[in-house]
């Protein structure tokens, strides 16, 4: 099966569930409507119009996200009246349908036990219904399946935020200032302004080496020329490197993204590296193609390179680590997980998509001597929420 396939059934899944979900929560607002005091008039229009809006919302999502829309840097009026709003709804009434659900689920079994309960009794005579009871849970629940749209619009706009500054001092042979920069996924949810609202931050910092580890756009190749441009106003005393992320390979052509990088003088490390000399000796950088949709080479990225040089590696994805701690290279950095993105803590333990699918999905590693870090990037994909899981700038002093 292939990738393009994969994800095509990928998103008919999502969409399945996001449709179904929105469904349900019509059903569920129509019958609350219907149940009210109002007039028949009134039932009849706030039915219509609740699911001309669901609809709509729905239809604008999924043009989003088939159509790849090319809207280079929209408006503030359009992210906040449009882009967000949809993202908030779809993400957040899949949750909202799962509390209703699950608190029918829970009256339906409540009111069968309390059933069962009375016909081994032999109770005669049933309770009488307590309304005000009923109509105080409702609004219960009612309010409690609101709590995942509250929750999602708080990560909408806590990602689209610039993000503090995380710094570690780790081992590497040579005194370097690193900053690493991440999954910037340029589109409609990371405009020019925000990019160019990190570059200053980076230039604040002072780096020495400035690294960028993948995935640069969302979903469209008219992101990458803004994005390369204003990281490229980044000065770092040895220059910039980066390497490639899944979303260059999937929606962009190698020569294309090669030229563009070449434009704005930022050198694309594709299984390849550069030496570069200091005061206190040479080091090295190199970079790996992705893991998954590109061609890594970890031989040929190390291929010429003096063993007692300290060599810090890019790759997009963090899985490269065991290979890279038995070749000796004293640190790696990646990203690509975002961190899970959308992140739970329960009894101590991180619940995401990135923790159940990989042994690294975010902070330091350490294998024998070689350190791997993994930068939760500043982007966001599928949708522009973050919860417990902040976009991050990283400052590496290395000693």
């Amino acid at each position: 099966m292939t990738l393009g396939i994969r994800f095509l059934i990928f998103r008919l899944v999502i969409f399945s569930i996001a449709a179904i979900a929105q469904g349900y929560l019509f059903v569920r607002i129509r019958h609350a409507i219907r149940s009210s005091r109002r007039s028949d008039r009134f039932k009849t229009g706030a039915i219509f119009l609740v699911g001309t809006v669901i609809l709509a919302l729905f239809l604008v999502n999924v043009t989003i996200m088939v159509r790849r829309l090319p809207w280079v840097d929209p408006p503030t009026l359009a992210q906040v009246g449009l882009l967000y709003p949809v993202a908030v709804w779809n993400f957040g009434s899949l949750f909202s349908a799962l509390v209703l659900f699950l608190a029918r689920a829970a009256g339906g079994l409540g009111r069968g036990v309390v059933r069962l309960w009375r016909s081994l009794s032999d109770t005669a005579t049933p309770a009488p219904v307590d309304l005000g009871r009923r109509r105080f849970l409702r609004v219960g629940a009612g309010s409690l399946a609101t709590a995942p749209l509250v929750l999602s619009g708080y990560g909408a706009a806590s990602a689209s935020k610039a993000s503090d500054v995380q710094e570690l001092s780790l081992p590497f042979g040579r005194s370097l200032r690193v900053v690493q920069l991440t999954d910037i996924h340029a589109g409609l949810y990371m405009t020019r302004e925000q990019m160019r609202r990190y570059a200053d931050l980076v230039n604040r910092l002072q780096p020495d080496l400035f690294v960028l580890t993948g995935d640069f756009i969302s979903n469209s190749m008219s992101f990458l020329p803004g994005c390369v441009e204003e990281m490229a106003r980044v000065r770092a005393r040895y220059g910039t490197f980066a390497t490639l992320g899944n979303h260059e390979h999937w929606f962009g052509k190698l020569r294309e993204i090669q030229a563009v990088f070449r434009r704005h003088d930022i050198l694309l490390l594709m299984n390849a590296h550069r030496v570069l000399r200091t005061e206190q000796g040479s080091f090295a950088v190199a970079g790996i193609d992705d893991l998954r949709s590109g061609r890594p080479d970890l031989d040929a990225a190390l291929r010429g390179l003096d063993a007692s040089i300290p060599t810090l590696l890019l790759s997009h994805r963090p899985e490269i680590f065991p290979q890279a701690a038995r070749r000796g290279i004293p640190l790696t950095l990646a990203g690509h997980w975002h961190g899970g993105q959308i992140k739970l803590t329960f009894l101590g333990m991180d619940l995401s998509i990135a923790h159940a699918f990989s042994p690294y999905p975010e902070g330091l590693y350490r294998i024998n001597d070689s350190h791997l870090y993994v930068n939760r990037g500043i982007g966001t994909t599928a949708t522009p929420i973050r919860l417990n899981a902040p976009p991050e700038v990283t400052l590496f002093h290395l000693t």
